[in-house]
């Protein structure tokens, strides 16, 4: 992983100082707090529904074992014991005090964390596939150009006042784990004759007016990712709409303008300032990142020992079938460890739980974590024969539900329940739609299925592009929530149709059981997943499930 600089180290340093003498102003009433918003938000500091919000990046959602103890040391001296892990792979504090949040800075600097640009009208934390540098299907590890892009993001000059913020993906793999067709860039890799380059996709977004992005170039040598970006960024603030917030990102900016006009733009600005980019350096700089980010050695194994535990123990089976992904090194896997357990707050994790995972990292897997878009923890690198030891360590937490991909591995924004933009709870539902699969025991019957919440039209629950997406909103003061049905995150990316009328907060999880139901009764066979029943199918047959009650009471 990268391993910070001098400068990175005293850049940290002189910005940490600089917001410590900004709160101590906010404090002593120097700053209105109309003064201190623009500031704090540069620093990663909201104000949420109860008290501030601090967001923590994880770059490309990778952790050391050290960083991970960091996060849980910070979670219980400056707040109440947990933190939250988010769909941007970031970590938030639900709770910290004004004045100690220059030292949870101060303590994040000493592990190469920080919270710059995790907030505010810039281009935010770089996501990436949170398999990277493991999975079999991968052309190649992407996290160095992801490096590559926060490094020549941070700070940029011309970028700290776009018209909206701005969010950029990128994934090594044909296989989009990491939704790049739902972000304002995204970066595919892809292969010509051999040769490692990038599917360049712009305007995509959710929230009020979602929108699946376009390609705006098929091929883009690696040399000139950067160049390209700035090209991009710099097009988009120059045309993004300052007079509306709402029609201010770069999406409503390419439906507007046209995506031809806008390569137009982006490849005169790009043909301008390319030459200001030097090739060399660049692949310079490539191969040092390169270096930093070296898988490590692993050896081919049989993997033997699992297998004979696997065939001995039920609980261990049923994990290893949902929560093993393929590695590219035989006898070894990627782990998935759900932060969902039935019931619990989708994304929480205690620092008890950081500090075991940490621990586990260094024992089985490499001393390597991942955040997931899913808001669930990945060790990337464990060995197969490791695996029922780690197995009995992440029981002994409570963190072995093995539910990776099914219905109770649900997304789910912070909600009512915090955030001061939502206008529904979303937590809560999601803690009772778990509940509801397990008690009525059918999760690994139904298959793999996507769940996605939101408690406000922002979408940070990504509800558009779920097999099944809940979006809450407020209705005369009381709790609706709208059902959206048919939307993938994957490289096939689509939006949610919306199904009809929102249903009342004590309405939402019998319509969401109806669903569920549903596709057991309309599946062609049990293989078939929800997302191929309601590709074959269509809508309506689950829209007369979902609004049967409505019928027989009109009848």
């Amino acid at each position: 992983m990268y391993r910070y600089t001098e400068f990175d180290h005293a850049f940290l340093a002189e910005r940490n100082r600089q917001f410590r003498a900004q709160v101590a102003r906010r404090i002593d009433g120097s700053l209105t707090e109309e003064e201190f918003r623009p500031l704090r938000l540069m620093n990663g500091l909201y104000l949420q529904l109860h008290a501030y919000m601090l967001r923590v990046a994880i770059p490309y959602g990778t952790l050391s074992a050290a960083q991970l103890r960091k996060l849980a040391d910070i979670a219980e001296r400056w707040d109440k014991g947990y933190g939250h892990f988010t769909t941007r792979q970031n970590i938030q504090f639900n709770w910290p005090r004004l004045g100690d949040v220059p030292d949870m800075l101060d303590a994040l600097a000493e592990v190469g964390l920080h919270a710059i640009q995790t907030s505010g009208n810039t281009i935010r934390n770089v996501t990436s596939d949170h398999f990277a540098g493991a999975a079999a299907d991968e052309i190649e590890d992407p996290r160095p150009h992801a490096e590559l892009i926060r490094q020549w993001s941070t700070d940029h000059p011309e970028f700290q006042f776009l018209p909206r913020k701005f969010k950029i993906a990128i994934t090594g793999s044909p296989n989009d784990r990491v939704v790049t067709r739902a972000h304002d860039i995204g970066l595919r890799m892809v292969a010509r004759g051999g040769v490692p380059g990038f599917e360049v996709i712009v305007g995509g977004g959710l929230g009020r007016t979602p929108m699946i992005g376009q390609v705006i170039r098929d091929f883009l040598p690696v040399a000139d990712l950067l160049p390209y970006l700035e090209a991009i960024v710099a097009t988009y603030n120059l045309l993004g709409r300052r007079d509306n917030k709402y029609k201010a990102r770069i999406k409503i900016t390419v439906h507007e303008t046209g995506l031809e006009r806008v390569r137009e733009l982006v490849e005169a600005r790009f043909a301008e300032i390319a030459p200001e980019f030097s090739r060399d350096a660049t692949e310079a700089t490539l191969a040092r990142l390169r270096a930093m980010f070296t898988p490590p050695d692993l050896t081919p194994r049989q993997g033997g020992l699992f297998e004979a535990a696997r065939a001995k123990d039920p609980v261990l089976r049923a994990f290893a079938d949902t929560n093993l992904t393929p590695h590219r090194v035989p006898g070894h896997a990627i782990v998935t460890i759900s932060l969902k357990a039935h019931g619990a707050t989708p994304g929480d994790a205690t620092a008890a739980q950081m500090r075991a995972v940490a621990d586990l990292a260094e024992r089985y897997g490499q001393g390597e974590i991942r955040v997931s878009h899913m808001q669930n923890l990945v060790l990337p690198h464990v060995a197969l024969d490791d695996l029922p030891a780690l197995h009995a360590g992440l029981r002994a937490q409570g963190l072995a539900t093995a539910n990776v991909g099914l219905a109770s591995d649900i997304i789910a924004c912070p909600g009512m329940d915090y955030c001061a933009l939502a206008t529904a709870r979303s937590i809560p539902v999601a803690q009772q739609i778990a509940g509801l699969v397990g008690a009525l025991d059918i999760e690994h019957e139904l298959g793999p299925v996507q769940i996605k919440i939101s408690g406000c039209i922002n979408a940070c629950g990504h509800h558009h592009v779920g097999d099944i997406g809940i979006l809450g909103l407020d209705r005369a003061g009381v709790e609706n929530y709208q059902i959206t049905l048919g939307g993938s995150a994957t490289e096939d990316a689509r939006i949610g149709a919306r199904m009809g009328p929102g249903f009342a907060y004590d309405q939402i999880v019998p319509a969401i059981e109806r669903l569920l139901l549903a596709h057991l009764d309309l599946r062609l066979e049990p293989a078939e997943r929800f997302a191929q029943t309601v590709q074959r199918l269509g809508l309506e047959p689950f829209k007369a499930a979902l609004y049967e009650t409505e019928a027989a009471d009109a009848a």
